[in-house]
């Protein structure tokens, strides 16, 4: 019996410490942060979303290799949508504009990891310059020979917007022309579309007057219509707003999270990978960046609000 007893004792020693372990194994793994086992990626569109998917697909594998776990990206309807899916702790990692960035972290659903980098545009004719920048501005358009000629001609006109929560195609341009006495939220008519490329589109085919977007928007569709440059122009542009963002969840393993930052500029860095950036967002590479440098989207956003009331 008293052997019996000391096996009992044993098992139950041995239970308790495994218990124990796992106990302390999950308390570290909270301590340490979420470490994704398959990493999900989700984009917003800028322009065709079934479009835009297709050429970040690609991705998938670029980034596998370097991480070690598979990779999944998908396209969101909008803004919004990958900020709520984030917040649910259903997808890992935003790519976001400045405003939806600023969004999501006001709400704890996201943290900066790094910021995109662009080929500056010079005026006119919108080409690209050999500098990296980390800004570009947005641009107002209207058609060629438009009674429209600056931006106190738009009262009562209709223009092409994106979400709210779009920098270029809502919020610096409803910003800076509130500042100038131009309420375009009460004194326009606001016609939101989905895609830079739809609103300069609009513009040129007469279904809205002027047009929201991001310098140089008309790029996007001068494939499919050569003559775009002269079509559509543009007849104000904002000052500078910092460029897209990556994204992820708060709770990230920060081990993690560097791991997938160099992973990211990697891609940004490779042949292949370079092609694949440009092709979705016209990204040349990816950076650090700090929060403080989006407090001008702060700014911006309580005058769209003040606008709003």
């Amino acid at each position: 019996m008293s052997k019996f007893k000391k096996v009992l004792v044993a098992v139950v020693a041995m239970l308790v410490a495994v218990v124990a372990t796992a106990c302390s194994s999950n308390n570290s793994s909270s301590k340490n942060g979420y470490t994704p086992k398959t990493l999900t990626i989700q984009f917003v569109p800028s322009q065709a979303a079934t479009k835009l998917e297709a050429r970040a697909k690609p991705l998938e594998k670029m980034l596998s290799k370097r991480l070690g776990i598979p990779v999944k990206v998908s396209m969101s309807t909008d803004y919004n949508t990958v900020v709520e899916a984030m917040k649910s702790k259903k997808v890992d990692v935003g790519f976001l504009p400045p405003d939806g960035y600023v969004l999501a972290h006001k709400q704890g659903a996201a943290n900066l990891l790094l910021q995109a980098e662009r080929y500056g545009v010079k005026q006119p004719n919108g080409q690209a310059t050999k500098n990296l920048v980390k800004s570009y501005r947005a641009e107002i358009l209207v058609k060629k020979g438009s009674k429209i000629k600056s931006w106190k001609d738009l009262k009562g006109k209709s223009i092409s917007v994106q979400n709210p929560t779009s920098s270029a195609g809502y919020v610096f341009p409803v910003a800076e022309l509130k500042e100038k006495g131009l309420d375009v939220v009460k004194d326009c008519k606001l016609v939101t579309v989905t895609g830079h490329d739809q609103a300069v589109l609009n513009v040129l085919n007469g279904d809205t007057d002027a047009a929201f977007v991001f310098e140089d928007a008309r790029n996007i569709v001068k494939a499919d219509n050569p003559n775009i440059m002269k079509q559509v122009v543009p007849i104000y542009f904002t000052k500078p707003i910092p460029n897209d963002t990556i994204t992820v969840r708060p709770d990230m393993n920060k081990s993690f999270e560097k791991k997938l930052a160099k992973a990211f500029i990697a891609v940004g860095k490779s042949k292949e990978g370079k092609k694949v950036i440009e092709s979705v967002y016209s990204h040349e590479g990816y950076d650090y960046a700090k929060d403080s440098d989006f407090n001008v989207i702060r700014k911006y956003d309580k005058i769209v609000e003040s606008a709003k009331k």
